[in-house]
Order: C-alpha cells, then sequence, then structure tokens
C-alpha cells in the first residue's frame, strides 16, 4: 500500500494514475482494511486532488462488485443517483420507480444514509419517512418487496458490508472520494440499463468510457438535479447515451414534449419529498413535478427499449397516472416492506 501511495500522492504534478492492476490491488487493501485507517484516508485525498482516471474508478467498482451480494432475480434498469443526497429539488427518480414498474420495466434504487459532500437528503430518508428502516428490514424484504411490486430497493451498506466499514472516514474526511462514484456501479441487479447522475461536464467523457468496459447494454449519463439522474423540468438537460462502445450527446428539452414548468420552491425535508411523490403518484401536486416524473420515466422506457420513442414513453405514462397503475405498485411496495 505504501508503494501505492507513493505513486498517487506526488503531488499535481508528480503523481500518476494508477494501472487497472494496481488500482486493484489499491481497492482490494482498502475495502479489506488491510490498510490502515491513516492509508486509506491519504489515498483517497491524493486520489481526488489527481483526479481519479476511469480505469481506477472501474476497478473500486469491481472490488466493490466482488465484496457485495447481488441477485440475477431483478433485472431491469439501475438508476443510480448521488449517495450524498438533495437539497433543492424534487427527488423524481423515487415516483418514476413505480411508474416504470408498473409499465413492466423493473427498477433497482440503491442509497445509503447520507454523505459528504453534499449531506443531503437521501432515498434511505425517503424510506425512513414511509415508515420502515432498511439497514433494518434486510435484503429478503427487499426481494419481496421487488418480486411484489417490480422495485428493488438495495441499502448498501447493508448489500456491501465494506462501504458501512469505510464510512467513518468518508465522514471525516468530507469530501467527495472514489467511492462516491464507484458506490453507484456496484450493480446489485445485474441491470442491463443504467440511468447515471453526474455533477461536471468535465466528467462525461471519463464516465463514458467507463461504463463501457461494466457490461450495461445501454446507459444514459444525465447533468441532472444536483447530480442526479433526474432530468431537469424547467430547463434543457445535457446527457450522454452511452452504446456499443460509443457516447452520443443528447439535449433533452421537457419544452419540446410540451412540459416545461416551473417547479415552486420548496424547504425540502424527507416527509415534504415523500409526501410530494405519494402525490404525483396519485395524478395530484404542482404540474411540475408530475411533468419531470413523467419525462424521467420516458426517457428511462426508451433506454430500455420499452417505448419506441420518449413521446411514446409519455403516452404510457400519462395512461398509467390516470389509472392508479403507478399507486398501486407503490402501496404494494409499501405493504411488504412494513410488514418485514
Amino acid at each position: 500500500m505504501i508503494q501505492l501511495l507513493k505513486e498517487v500522492g506526488r503531488g499535481k504534478r508528480g503523481a500518476r494514475d494508477l494501472t487497472y492492476e494496481e488500482a486493484l490491488s489499491a481497492a482490494g487493501k482498502i475495502l479489506s482494511r488491510e490498510a490502515t485507517p491513516a492509508q486509506i484516508g491519504a489515498f483517497l485525498i491524493a486520489e481526488r486532488v489527481k483526479m481519479e482516471s476511469a480505469e481506477e474508478i472501474e476497478a473500486f467498482a469491481a472490488v466493490c462488485r466482488q465484496a457485495a451480494y447481488r441477485t440475477s432475480a431483478h433485472q431491469g434498469l439501475d438508476c443510480a443517483g448521488p449517495y450524498d443526497g438533495r437539497k433543492k429539488s424534487f427527488m423524481a427518480t423515487f415516483p418514476a420507480a413505480f411508474l416504470l414498474a408498473a409499465a413492466g420495466l423493473p427498477v433497482t434504487l440503491h442509497g445509503a444514509p447520507s454523505l459528504p459532500p453534499k449531506w443531503g437528503i437521501t432515498l434511505h430518508d425517503l424510506m425512513l419517512a414511509a415508515g420502515f428502516d432498511p439497514s433494518r428490514a434486510g435484503k429478503e424484504a427487499a426481494l419481496r418487496a421487488a418480486a411484489r411490486a417490480g422495485v428493488l430497493y438495495v441499502d448498501a451498506e447493508t448489500w456491501c458490508p465494506p462501504l458501512k466499514e469505510l464510512r467513518p472516514i468518508r465522514e471525516e474526511l468530507g469530501m467527495r472520494t472514489v467511492f462516491n462514484t464507484a458506490e453507484k456501479l456496484v450493480d446489485y441487479a445485474h441491470s442491463p440499463f443504467l440511468a447515471i447522475g453526474v455533477y461536471h461536464n468535465t466528467v462525461f467523457d471519463r464516465t463514458s468510457r467507463l461504463l463501457t468496459k461494466l457490461g450495461y447494454r445501454k446507459a444514459l449519463i444525465v447533468q441532472g438535479e444536483e447530480g442526479s439522474e433526474d432530468l431537469h423540468v424547467d430547463r434543457p438537460t445535457r446527457c450522454y447515451l452511452v452504446e456499443n462502445g460509443e457516447a452520443r450527446l443528447q439535449v433533452i428539452d421537457p419544452d419540446a414534449y410540451g412540459l416545461d414548468a416551473e417547479a415552486p420552491e420548496t424547504e425540502w425535508t424527507p416527509v415534504k419529498q415523500l409526501q410530494a411523490a405519494e402525490d404525483v403518484l396519485r395524478g395530484q401536486g404542482p404540474l411540475a413535478y408530475i411533468y419531470q416524473t413523467a419525462l424521467n420515466a420516458a426517457v428511462r422506457l426508451h433506454l430500455a427499449d420499452r417505448a419506441g420513442s420518449v413521446e411514446e414513453g409519455l403516452y404510457q405514462c400519462k395512461a398509467i397516472l390516470e389509472s392508479g397503475g403507478a399507486w398501486n405498485r407503490y402501496a404494494r411496495w409499501k405493504e411488504v416492506l412494513l410488514r418485514g
């Protein structure tokens, strides 16, 4: 570990990217805790200064996958949002998951209690607001809910225990590390399709190269709300579609589909996020949230080859919301998890 630290810790100009094999070794030592806390902290900071390469992130994702419980019983779309949560935006990916499930597309969501650097509201917080603790519910309950309703929620620190063991170090560092990306790519359900959020323009190319190596059939990289996988509803969103080893820039404009709307300013709490999501699933609440949920679901249906176009996906989503199909999926899912 000391030799690997020397390679990445020589400063901005002197440091070099690790080879894939070297990064595998570093990741293995860190996740197994063979490396000391001081070495782990130093490595993560050095990587942050240097900026992680696609090969290094790929290696860390691969070792996280090896350490995780993964299932093939729920293959569909993986929605990979930021584990440090949201502070200012509606979490459209949550109600969109039940809309997609009602359209026949299995969805995997995953997260953990909030992390740095944002320390925002997370999907884990929504689960607590709904009345159950995913870290205590266990994998079996999550899989039963997925079988019943089509949505799998993975508590990442239960399904990949080393992430929980590393939490104190990440909290003490208080900054983004390689794990902020790697933890989103564990692919707990062997999903062929991925929607993943990024924050900065500068990571589009690196992320697209990374996803071509990780086995997804198609992936959409979204520069969405607060770095999430959620398309904006009040302005165009830059995305990259990754397919067959190539990445193509797409700009998705809600106005092109008659869905442009300004979301109301809200002081978000987990309870307010859950209430807003439940309102959408009932076909109620601000139009901006209904439009944003429908747009994200329609784009994801098209990504996963369940709709021939975004317009066709929107037609499906409108019919499902009006019929109560999305709400029924959510009610089934919640019933199973509350029962435990």
